[in-house]
């Protein structure tokens, strides 16, 4: 039988008390016992992103950390993106470009392309294109999501509303 820690994980501003294994991965915790299943689990050895999300502000691959590791933390998951029925501009950027398909590495996109440009509003073309390439996408090719990262990058240097 493994002992079970009771932990509190923050997760889009929201207090989520679970109980779980220490060797339980956030990826699983945050899908599993918080309900939230935007973050999807691909490879679960930190080489495709799909499960990236927020904590504290930088890209984490979840399938990577524990989640008594993320007891304190501000996590942010793909959920936490859009205000209620209205989409961030990162989202809408995506729809517009076109930048999904099947949509399974969309959330890992996102999620790395918000913490990067809060982490680097500076961040050049070329950098934000090295740093997408940590992310797998099988379907379209990632010009559309370079196009729709680009965007987001113009925006958040254009307007005060953040990008994410």
């Amino acid at each position: 039988m493994t002992d079970k820690t009771k932990i509190t994980l923050t997760v889009n501003g929201t207090g989520h008390a679970i109980d779980v294994a220490p060797r339980k991965t956030l990826a699983d915790a945050l899908r599993e016992d918080c309900g939230l299943t935007g973050t999807h689990l691909g490879c679960e050895h930190g080489v495709c992103g799909a499960c990236t999300i927020t904590v504290d502000g930088a890209p984490v691959r979840s399938c990577l950390m524990f989640a008594v590791q993320a007891e304190g933390a501000d996590i942010r998951t793909v959920e936490g993106l859009a205000n209620g029925p209205d989409l961030s501009p990162l989202q809408q950027f995506f729809i517009e470009e076109h930048a999904l398909q099947c949509g399974f590495c969309t959330p890992g996109f996102l999620m790395l392309i918000d913490g990067t440009l809060k982490q680097s509003p500076d961040i050049t073309d070329d950098e934000l294109t090295e740093i997408l390439s940590s992310n797998l996408c099988r379907c379209t090719g990632y010009r559309n999501i370079i196009r729709a990262a680009r965007r987001a990058l113009d925006h958040a240097r254009t307007t005060t509303e953040p990008a994410a």
